[in-house]
This record gives structure tokens, sequence and C-alpha cells, in this order.
């Protein structure tokens, strides 16, 4: 069931999606060799923790035998999503995918990001650049009166039209008092088909892009989603709310 969000629902949906914003741009402001993925989340919990905010994906889902452990997920180079911060230590070279949610009273702004330590090579700084690209192929594809069809296929015709590929197990979901909420939009599929896009629905749109083959494996910490062939692979989030007109991205800062 699709949950429409009200004004007012939507501007606290702004705060969290602010707060979440926050704790993304400082966590990559501190990436570069030598810091550790568990050094971001903790600059995560701290910041979310300064404006009253609790972490969506800590403890999640409730009532799992193996909830996630950690404020932020963070995923190096061939980790796609859901990776676990630790000791790991971020290498000249590396790119690092970032995810966070804030909880703020009551409901959820979630947004990522990937970010190169350093320099990187030409394939997979485009790589970052056409996910980055995709999502703002997404975002503007959420109008009212579209489909989340349409959507998919926006994301999906960008992303595959440079060469690249979306992976198929995971999509974008609804957003609200709920990290994950009805409807599902993947990063594929065909136009005009799916939930009619109407003003107050509030998801997120996360294209997860992968180098050559879209296949991925869980490794044995049950949560770090990789990709199969082990080539690198990128991840942006924005948190949307549609709207009469635009759709408003609710995680940008600016």
């Amino acid at each position: 069931m699709i949950v429409l969000k009200t004004p007012d629902q939507i501007a606290i949906m702004r705060q969290a999606g602010r707060i979440a914003a926050l704790a993304l741009a400082e966590m990559r402001e501190a990436v570069q060799p030598g810091t550790t993925t568990g050094e971001l989340d903790r600059i995560a919990a701290d910041v979310l923790a300064k404006h009253g905010a609790t972490a969506a994906f800590l403890g999640y889902p409730p009532g799992s035998p193996n909830p996630f452990p950690a404020t932020i997920t963070a995923c190096i180079n061939e980790e796609l999503v859901h990776g676990i911060p630790g000791q790991r230590v971020l290498q000249e070279g590396d790119i690092i995918s970032i995810d966070v949610g804030a909880v703020y009273e009551g409901y959820v702004g979630d947004t990522a990001t990937t970010v190169p330590v350093g320099s990187v090579n030409g394939e997979v700084q485009r790589l970052l650049e056409v996910t980055e690209a995709a999502l703002w192929e997404g975002i503007r594809a959420s109008v009212g009166g579209k489909r989340t069809g349409d959507v998919s296929a926006a994301i999906q015709q960008y992303v595959e039209g440079n060469g690249f590929q979306v992976v198929r197990e995971y999509s974008g979901h609804g957003v609200g008092a709920k990290m994950h909420e009805d409807p599902s939009i993947p990063n594929w599929g065909k136009a005009g088909r799916g939930p009619r896009l109407r003003p107050g629905m509030t998801y997120a749109l996360e294209p997860m892009v992968l180098m050559t083959d879209p296949s991925t494996r869980v490794l044995d910490d049950h949560w770090t989603v990789i990709a199969a062939d082990l080539k690198p692979c990128a991840h942006f989030e924005h948190t949307i709310a549609i709207t009469n007109g635009q759709p408003e991205v609710l995680t940008k800062l600016d």
C-alpha cells in the first residue's frame, strides 16, 4: 500500500533528509587514505545525535537474528551495498559508497554517495559520473502523472546507454514512517508500467551500477553485497517527494 504524505509529514521528512545529508557531507569530507570505515560510522552517529535523530539502519530489521550492526553502510570497490563498517582502512585509488538513514520525529531520510579515495582511473571515474547522472535522470522522470516504470526505464536506459549495468536484485523504495515502504522502484523496467505517481508519494531512488556483469552475491556476514565479477561498482541515492510540479529532493543540502 502506497502511503501519501501530508504537507506536515513531508516537512518532517525534509528535516530528516537534511540531517542525513549533513551526515553524508561530513563523512565525504573525511574520506582520504588512512581513514577507516569505522571512523566514518562514528562521524555519522555524532551528526545524527547532534540533530536529535537516530540511525535508521542500526538494528534493522527489528527482531532479526542478524540485525545490521552500524549507523551507516560502507562499501569499498567491488562491494555494492550493505557493507558493514569496521577496521578496514581506505587506500589511495579505492572508491567508497556510504549510505546513511536518519530517523527524525518518526520519519526517515535516506541518502548515499560514492566517492573516490584520492585519484582513480578514468573508467572508474566515469562509473561514478554515470551512476550519479542516472540518479538525476530518475529524479527528472519523477513527475506526477507518470508511472514508476517511467522512472525505472529512465535510469536503466541512461546506465546501459553508457555501457554499464544496473543490479537486478535490489531497488529503490518508498520511504516514510518506515525505511522501506511501497512502491518498489527497480533500476530497470518498462515505461508506462507500475503505479502512477501522485503528489504526496515519497521514495528513495538509488541506482546501483556495475561495470560489466549485473550479477551479485552476499558475503558470509549476511549483509555485504558484492559484484560477482569483483569489479568496482557505485551507488547514489536521494529521497524525493512527488509534488504538483517538479519533484522535491529531500536529502539535498543546497
